[in-house]
């Protein structure tokens, strides 16, 4: 494999990255104007400098060649304080990722791609996910795991447990607290040495 080849896939990789760091922000802003929600942090590897394995693209696989890690979402941490309104959260979401793109200031990251993790206050026991979806049952089959949808819009995952580290990069990534204010963006987040020129465009 050519080494412009490999370049490019890393370029894109950690293109992939700072683009779902911009989608993290657009989705804060919108979503702190909601008094239930206390916090807002990213969380997993959107969170991280990216580190270099062999991927599951089969070319690279096969040479055993090492690229940066896929991020193939990003997942956002929100402490709130009652569930009575997620359906207006799940479309200021979509809403606010929408208008970013189609106004050229924000990237082309679609609203499943942007996996807001429910989390209680105080406790930081995990509630369940931001349903997807624009109804409440939507009669798919994820709808039917059970205790999907018992609070409408609370999406339950089948065989999903949370690891104990679920929130260890939120002492780090923390955008929102209510009371303080926005505390960073996403894109002062640490990164790679590689991915010094995505920093802030």
């Amino acid at each position: 494999m050519k080494r412009a080849e490999i370049e490019e896939q890393n370029s894109y990789l950690l293109r992939l990255q700072h683009d779902f760091r911009r989608a993290a922000d657009i989705v804060t802003d919108a979503l702190m104007t909601f008094e239930e929600v206390e916090a807002i942090a990213v969380i997993g590897s959107v969170a991280k400098p990216l580190w270099k394995e062999v991927p599951r693209f089969r070319e690279f696989r096969r040479a055993g060649i090492e690229v940066w890690h896929e991020c193939k979402d990003v997942d956002l941490a929100v402490w709130i304080s009652s569930q009575l309104r997620l359906g207006a959260l799940r479309r200021a979401r979509d809403s606010a990722l929408r208008r970013a793109y189609e106004s050229g200031k924000g990237p082309s990251t679609a609203n499943h791609q942007v996996e807001i993790f429910l989390i209680e206050p105080e406790t930081d026991r995990y509630l369940g996910r931001l349903c997807n979806f624009n109804a409440c049952p939507k009669g798919k089959p994820e709808c039917r795991v059970p205790g999907c949808g018992a609070v409408p819009f609370n999406k339950c995952v089948d065989g999903f447990v949370p690891h104990v580290d679920l929130l260890a990069s939120a002492s780090h990534a923390m955008l929102y607290q209510r009371g303080a204010g926005r505390l960073r963006s996403a894109l002062d987040l640490p990164v790679t040495d590689d991915a010094s020129g995505f920093r802030r465009d």
